[in-house]
């Protein structure tokens, strides 16, 4: 199956309400993560910035924020943005909250997750801090759970 269209022609929001899309990123690897300010994950925003900082070169992080998973992203973009900047001191891209899976899932996460759109991956977000990992071409590569760590070898070894 190919995909229908281009994950860079889809349209988000930057954490500062910004419309965009992702089109800014060809060329790079893209490591889309769904984020929450208060999940048992939360931790894991120290090594998004250190692999942000460290492999920056080769891969771009791009944090989402969603509350679909016991509400533990309750907050505004606003109270995210700072939370992320004074907590973890967050320098890759944030993008404004979304719904990562159900009825009114975002369209990013409609093509992440549906296999006529991304080419094979039919993964729904397992939690807060699931990843996908998509080539320099926009041609998503991988799928991790939210327990994988950022800093894992295996996310490692696909960005290098």
């Amino acid at each position: 199956m190919s995909q229908n269209h281009s994950i860079y022609d889809i349209k988000v929001k930057t954490i500062d309400d910004q419309e965009t899309t992702l089109a800014a990123y060809k060329g790079r690897k893209m490591l889309i993560v769904n984020v929450a300010s208060r999940c048992g994950n939360t931790p894991q925003y120290t090594d998004l910035e250190k692999l942000y900082k460290l492999h920056g070169d080769k891969v771009t992080v791009l944090g989402f924020p969603a509350n679909n998973f016991l509400g533990q992203e309750p907050g505004s973009n606003k109270q995210i943005k700072e939370f992320c900047t004074l907590k973890y001191g967050v320098t890759f891209p944030m993008f404004s909250k979304i719904s990562v899976k159900g009825k009114d899932q975002s369209p990013l996460y409609q093509w992440l997750t549906d296999p006529v759109k991304n080419g094979w991956n039919d993964k729904q977000p397992d939690w807060n801090f699931a990843k996908y990992l998509v080539d320099e071409n926009g041609k998503l590569t991988d799928f991790f759970p939210a327990k994988t760590q950022p800093m894992d070898e295996v996310i490692l070894l696909k960005i290098s």
